[in-house]
């Protein structure tokens, strides 16, 4: 059985499903996280080699080729992996074929990584097309971003640009804005090919009355942006809450203003 010896994405790993949980995203067993470690992170664990169990994907992931990806389990919940991360979380490698997962690590007690796992790795594939630090996918269930699909038309500028309008920090933290995907059954290889490519263009992907993708280059930055995301939710919920009349707001003018100050490019079919 492969021991782990330095435990840095671990810990990791447990914070942010422990925050998320806490934050009210991650009711029972909703919610997964896969991140995926550099060689040096890879070579942390002892008897890495050793393999517990293999299981099919279910698509072709040779693109990951040999790659690792310490990630949740199926059927577990957020609260509970911080006691107990070699039950309820794994380290997997996916094999040269692309078709399998080998188990190295964790899932002590027999359990699969998250059922959406695929998805993951789509994501996965698709943003280190577009960025080469691409590290970590998060999925999980903002309270907030969830009510503005049932109440806001799925349009990605619309809703873009309702999230950049309601605090500064949206538009630097997200300026591609937000990509939306129809309402689609989870857990399939349909409603992962669909959010894989959004990845291509955008760092976060609405799953409507469901929940949120979003992709970073460490748990922190992943976390943080969904966190940015779900506050300009909850911002526009309050205005609704107090009656819904904006007085002003952040002109687009301001959005370029904001843009140029932070150094970032907003997305241009979405600024006026």
């Amino acid at each position: 059985m492969t021991k782990f010896i330095d435990s840095s994405y671990v810990k990791d790993l447990c914070d942010i499903t422990f925050s998320s949980y806490d934050h009210g995203w991650d009711e029972r067993n909703g919610g997964n996280v896969s991140i995926r470690l550099t060689e040096e992170e890879v070579a942390r664990f002892e008897d890495i080699h050793d393999v517990t169990r293999v299981y099919e994907l279910g698509f072709d992931a040779k693109e990951l080729a040999g790659q690792y990806f310490l990630v949740t389990a199926s059927g577990r919940y957020f609260r509970n992996v911080i006691k107990r991360p070699d039950v309820d979380a794994g380290l997997v490698r996916i094999t040269e074929d692309g078709q399998k997962a080998e188990v190295h690590w964790g899932f002590t007690d027999g359990a699969w990584p998250t059922s959406e796992f695929p998805t993951h790795l789509m994501s996965h594939i698709a943003r280190l097309k577009v960025d080469p630090g691409q590290r970590v996918v998060m999925h999980c269930h903002p309270t907030n971003f969830i009510a503005l699909s049932f109440t806001q038309d799925l349009d990605e500028r619309k809703l873009s640009r309702l999230l950049w309008k309601m605090q500064a920090e949206s538009l630097v933290v997200f300026p591609e804005g937000v990509g939306i995907i129809p309402y689609m059954t989870p857990g399939t290889n349909e409603i992962g090919e669909a959010t894989a490519a959004k990845m291509a263009e955008y760092k976060v992907v609405m799953w409507p009355h469901h929940g949120i993708f979003a992709v970073g280059g460490d748990p922190d930055e992943t976390f943080g942006l969904i966190e940015t995301v779900e506050k300009a939710a909850l911002i526009y919920s309050q205005i609704c809450a107090q009656g819904g009349q904006i007085k002003q707001d952040i002109t687009d003018e301001q959005l370029h203003e904001l843009a140029d100050a932070f150094g970032v490019v907003g997305n241009p079919k979405f600024l006026d």
